[in-house]
C-alpha cells in the first residue's frame, strides 16, 4: 500500500485540494459541527496533517489533527480523515491513521480523541471514552479515545475545550 501512495506533510498549497476532498467526502454543513468550533483560530498540528498522493500526484486522501484540552490535559483531536470515493476500500484511510498515530508517538503526544464510528475506529484501538464531553450536539457514544502512552486517558475527564490560540 505505501508504494502506491506518497504520504507527506500537508503544505499550504494543498489546502484547496484538501478542502475540496472534504467537501466531496462529507455532507454539506460539515463546518457547523462542534469539532470545527474547537478548531477555530487554532493552528493544526502541522507535522501530523498528512496528504496521500497517487503515482500521478493526484490527491487520494488526507488526515488532520488539532490540539485541544480535556481537563487541562493536552489531547490530539483527530479529524477529519478523508479518502476520495474512488479510492475507498483500498486501505488508504487505515494507512493514514496508522502512520499519523505512529508519528504522534514519536512527537511525544500521549492521547488522541475523535468523534466517529466505534466499529471502524475500534480496529485501530480506539474505545468509547467515559467522562469526556464534546460540545453539543455530539452523540456521546461516538466520542472515542486512543492511548499513545499506556494509561494516558486514566483520570482525564471533562469537556473538550479549545487549545489556547496563542499556544497553537
Amino acid at each position: 500500500m505505501t508504494d502506491q501512495y506518497d504520504l507527506s506533510e500537508e503544505q499550504p498549497g494543498d489546502w484547496w485540494e484538501v478542502e475540496g476532498l472534504l467537501d466531496l467526502c462529507f455532507a454539506p454543513g460539515r463546518t457547523f459541527l462542534s469539532s470545527y468550533r474547537l478548531r477555530d483560530g487554532v493552528a493544526p498540528v502541522k507535522a501530523l496533517c498528512l496528504v496521500a498522493r497517487d503515482t500521478y500526484g493526484i490527491l487520494a486522501g488526507s488526515i488532520r489533527y488539532w490540539p485541544v484540552t480535556v481537563g487541562e490535559k493536552p489531547v490530539l483531536l483527530l479529524g477529519p480523515v478523508s479518502v476520495h470515493p474512488t479510492r475507498q476500500g483500498e486501505g488508504l484511510g487505515a494507512l493514514l491513521i496508522q502512520e499519523s498515530l505512529e508519528k504522534a508517538i514519536r512527537l511525544g503526544w500521549e492521547r488522541v480523541l475523535l468523534v466517529g464510528d466505534a466499529p471502524y475506529y475500534g480496529r485501530f484501538g480506539f474505545t468509547k471514552l467515559e467522562g469526556v464531553e464534546m460540545p453539543p450536539p455530539t452523540n456521546p457514544d461516538r466520542i472515542l479515545g486512543y492511548e499513545l502512552v499506556d494509561g494516558a486517558w486514566a483520570g482525564v475527564e471533562g469537556t473538550v475545550t479549545r487549545w489556547p490560540a496563542a499556544s497553537a
